[in-house]
């Protein structure tokens, strides 16, 4: 399979449509997955978590959830060494299988009322192969992405992996809307949360037929500067430097994404007693500003530069997620809640999206798949994985209701330190 040089078939077959949906399905699954499961933490808990207290019952369950991230790590140094040497595409495909396994395990999953600890050890085991299998996607379908576009528009082209977050977060809020709306309470224990993970498998053929039209960008056995490297031994000894400021560059999206997106519907209902259709509103409207504001945020990237464009995003949601906790818990209405949700949620969409794609321009070619596949999945395991987690004990332990928005603040300066680091990657070639 022969390679094809950065932005070359950009205009070309496939349609830029097409390229965009066939690079960006995998992470859409990938995220739809994450949703489905926060959305439907409670139920997972009862069912498969049995304890007397409802919170530990729900940090079990967050636990779970956050444990398939300890693999993040592991699969992008695998998937991305190996999107390097064979291919960003095979890559991506192998992938994309790989997570539609672990979701369709979570979906068939007996419950421990059923078979005991099997059941939970069924749901640990299919959110460590979603974690293991998630940690390679993204890196080698970004770099896939970033290389087919042109300089002057890969900020926009790569904002559609975050992007393709929202179309996620509204697939997935619809439908556990429509699920709970559809169904009586009991019904929904026990067999409807079911059905959006089942669901989710359906994006394998999709994905597969997407994939069919494009060909590699780079990264193939007939190439000397695949055949001849180790790409991790190559990515830590020679930037060692961008794997920190990567990691770092990511950080802040993710603490925010995981606060702001997945958490505030839980903490809608359980810390501010309002009723669950509510909390999955502030998901759908996550969704839809992360849909229209991304490519935003990749636009602008792409005319103003990627440090300006994020470094102002970050800034202002340190500066502005506290008092919007404070309003929130001081009048917790539809209303505060959704509109913090919106203003949050565009300034991390705009941000975000400018750093998913500098993450992949800061390496080089010959290593960008496994740089970019290590610091996301580093930053997203650590920062992202157990962030519902580690808000939810803040919460028990500070009896703060709005500690949540400090550990924001935290991992926003940490992207901001990040950005400091490396140089401006808009418009220059890769």
């Amino acid at each position: 399979m022969s390679a094809i040089t950065a932005g070359e078939m950009a205009l070309e077959q496939p349609g830029r449509t097409r390229l965009i949906a066939a690079c960006t399905i995998g992470n859409a699954l990938e995220f739809y997955d994450f949703v489905v499961y926060s959305f439907f933490a409670g139920t997972i808990g009862a069912l498969f978590f049995p304890a007397h207290d409802r919170t530990v019952q729900l940090l079990l369950s967050f636990a779970t959830y956050g444990v398939g991230f300890f693999l993040r790590p592991l699969g992008g140094v695998v998937f991305g060494a190996f999107a390097d040497r064979r291919g960003r595409k095979i890559a991506t495909i192998v992938a994309l299988f790989s997570m539609a396994l672990g979701t369709a395990a979570i979906g068939l999953a007996p419950t421990y009322g059923q078979v005991g600890l099997a059941g939970p050890f069924v749901i640990l085991m299919a959110r460590l192969l979603q974690g293991f299998s998630a940690g390679g996607e993204v890196g080698a379908s970004t770099t896939l992405l970033a290389e087919y576009a042109p300089a002057d528009e890969r900020g926009f082209f790569g904002s559609w992996q975050l992007a393709s977050q929202g179309v996620a977060v509204l697939f997935a809020a619809g439908l556990a809307f429509a699920v709970h709306a559809a169904l009586p309470a009991a019904a929904v224990l026990s067999w409807g949360w079911r059905i959006p993970f089942l669901l989710g498998i359906l994006i394998v053929p999709i994905g597969l037929w997407l994939l069919r039209a494009l060909r590699e960008t780079h990264a193939n056995d007939s190439d000397p500067k695949t055949r001849e490297v180790s790409s991790l031994s190559l990515v830590f000894s020679r930037h060692f430097g961008k794997i920190v400021a990567g990691v770092a560059l990511i950080i802040g999206g993710t603490a925010t994404n995981a606060i702001v997106v997945l958490y505030m519907s839980t903490y809608a209902v359980r810390q501010l007693g309002m009723p669950p259709a509510t909390g999955l509103l502030a998901g759908i409207t996550a969704g839809v500003v992360t849909l229209i504001g991304a490519p935003i945020g990749g636009w602008l990237s792409d005319r103003h530069g990627r440090k300006p464009v994020a470094g102002s995003a970050y800034v202002l949601i340190a500066l502005a997620i506290y008092p919007a906790f404070l309003l929130l818990n001081a009048v917790p209405t539809p209303g505060v809640l959704l509109s913090a949700v919106l203003g949050l949620g565009a300034l991390n969409a705009i941000g975000g999206a400018t750093i998913i794609i500098t993450t992949a321009e800061i390496f080089p070619i010959e290593v960008r798949a496994t740089g970019m596949s290590l610091v996301y999945a580093l930053g997203v395991a650590i920062f992202g994985g157990f962030a519902q987690f580690i808000v939810t004990w803040l919460i028990a332990v500070t009896h703060d209701a709005a500690s949540p928005a400090w550990y924001v603040i935290a991992c926003s300066a940490a992207t901001l330190a990040g950005l400091r680091a490396i140089p401006e990657m808009a418009r220059r070639a890769i």
